[in-house]
């Protein structure tokens, strides 16, 4: 699977099937501080994603 991980500005190459939930731990990131995109879907932390799939992480900014 290809991740690009916007906080860092990298695109890694990992193997994980299952949850994003699951991913974003193997990752080492905390899920409340970004959101999940494959294409232009945004996943939740339930929804699975495949070996095959390239997916975005890219980070929540909040203002006020």
């Amino acid at each position: 699977m290809k991740v690009y991980i916007e906080l860092e500005e990298k695109d890694i190459q990992t193997k994980y099937s299952g949850t994003v939930l699951g991913l974003l731990k193997k990752l080492k990131i905390n899920p409340q501080t970004v959101i999940v995109a494959r294409g232009s879907e945004l996943l939740t932390e339930a929804d699975t994603v495949k070996n095959t799939d390239n997916i975005r992480i890219l980070a929540v900014i909040s203002g006020g």
